[in-house]
């Protein structure tokens, strides 16, 4: 049993959050963090359960998250129904549209949302500040390790 962690970055706030949710649930199960451009139907064929982790870009998912939904969706409808998801979203005022998209998307695969989007707003607001490296807050990151423990104790003990 293990816990895909596929995330996409550009700034490189999401990679931190992904990171801390995998530290979080190495201590309890098999976890595989995965780049979202490296990630195929396989790993998540292979994962009892998923976080998937990534920023929000004009309202919406990153193209390279979608690229990844897009080239596992087929593939894998009716294979992973009722398996456990949660999601990470990074965003600079709301994440809303994105945790909305990616929710659309795991409705159609029919997976179980075990816990509600977690969002991490940096209040970036002009061009420089949104393109700009980030830093995640500690107390963000310790949440988000928290999510990435809880998803791996509910895989281990079967409540998921």
């Amino acid at each position: 049993m293990s816990l895909a962690i596929i995330y996409h970055t550009r700034t490189g706030g999401s990679r931190q959050m992904a990171e801390a949710a995998a530290e979080g649930a190495r201590a309890d199960l098999t976890t595989h963090l995965l780049r979202a451009e490296d990630a195929g139907p396989e790993d998540l064929l292979a994962a009892a359960g998923y976080l998937f982790c990534g920023p929000e870009n004009l309202g919406a998912l990153t193209g390279e998250m979608k690229a990844f939904f897009d080239r596992c969706y087929y593939p894998l409808l009716g294979r992973i129904e009722g398996r456990p998801y949660a999601q990470l979203i990074c965003a600079g005022s709301d994440g809303q549209g994105a945790a909305r998209q990616l929710a659309r998307i795991a409705t159609g695969w029919r997976l179980r949302e075990v816990q509600p989007a977690r969002i991490v707003i940096t209040h970036a607001q002009t061009p420089e500040a949104i393109l700009a490296p980030k830093r995640i807050a500690t107390a963000d990151l310790g949440a988000c390790a928290e999510l990435g423990a809880a998803m791996a104790a509910g895989l281990e003990m079967g409540i998921f």
